[in-house]
């Protein structure tokens, strides 16, 4: 967890009701708007924002337009009783670099469901969204976002600014974490995007990709026609270990 989110969560300023409130929490900024990258709390603003246009729960919303539509069954802010019965375990890496099971559940009835995380899912029903945005917005005959919509999704939106390092002021939960190091990295509307191609034979430039906080990965390749996603349920984010499996992964679905 980056610097500046865990202070806002705790001062009241994650948003929690269903309605976006008639103005912004009373906390300062991080950066002035325009001159900065952050990791931070903005698609779970979003996904209120898409309540309140679509007047359904993001539940609903992303039912109806996103994983009904692509046969994700397995995907749900909920669990099914199905689900729960194949649930993996979070883990946690100790300081002999074993990994330990820990107590871990996204709350069933929260007060909102987050744009920015808590779906439930598997590695086959997230890699059908990857191949979805792949395809240009649609797969086996199922339309979900019109193709100029998706090339949106492989351009900045950030200007001159670059994604920079994540320093992590919750090491229990991450590390520090930086994808590249050295490489200049920037932001879509919904992806981190690679400006320059895999330093050893893996993803080319201008493939998209993010992280959830539990080791899951996932990049997907427009200029060579591949996607690849790699789940463990591990703690902290960024461990060294994944990372370097991540790597290998990678570079053997290139080398196929």
């Amino acid at each position: 967890m980056e610097r500046g989110y865990p202070p806002l969560h705790a001062a009241g300023g994650h948003p929690r009701h269903r309605h976006l409130p008639p103005r912004r929490p009373p906390h300062p900024l991080v950066a002035d708007p325009g001159t900065a990258w952050n990791y931070g709390i903005g698609i779970d603003w979003a996904g209120l924002a898409v309540e309140a246009v679509t007047g359904r729960t993001l539940a609903e919303a992303i039912a109806e337009g996103i994983t009904g539509p692509l046969g994700m069954a397995d995907t749900g802010f909920r669990l099914t009783p199905a689900m729960r019965g194949r649930l993996a375990a979070m883990h946690v890496r100790t300081a002999e670099g074993t990994l330990k099971p820990i107590p871990f559940e996204i709350p069933q009835d929260p007060e909102f469901h987050m744009g920015g995380g808590g779906l439930y899912s598997t590695a086959p029903d997230y890699l059908r969204f990857c191949r979805m945005v792949l395809a240009g917005g649609t797969l086996d005959g199922a339309r979900i976002l019109a193709p100029e919509t998706t090339a949106a999704l492989g351009r900045s939106q950030m200007g001159a600014l670059k994604v920079s390092r994540l320093v992590s002021v919750l090491p229990g939960a991450s590390h520090d974490a930086e994808f590249f190091p050295g490489q200049p990295k920037s932001w879509s509307c919904a992806f981190m995007l690679n400006e320059q191609a895999h330093p050893e034979g893996g993803r080319g430039p201008g493939s998209m990709a993010w992280a959830g906080l539990g080791n899951t990965y996932y990049w997907i390749d427009p200029a060579r026609d591949l996607a690849g996603v790699l789940v463990t349920q591990s703690l902290p984010f960024a461990d060294p270990k994944v990372l370097a499996l991540l790597d290998a992964f990678e570079r053997a679905a290139y080398a196929l």
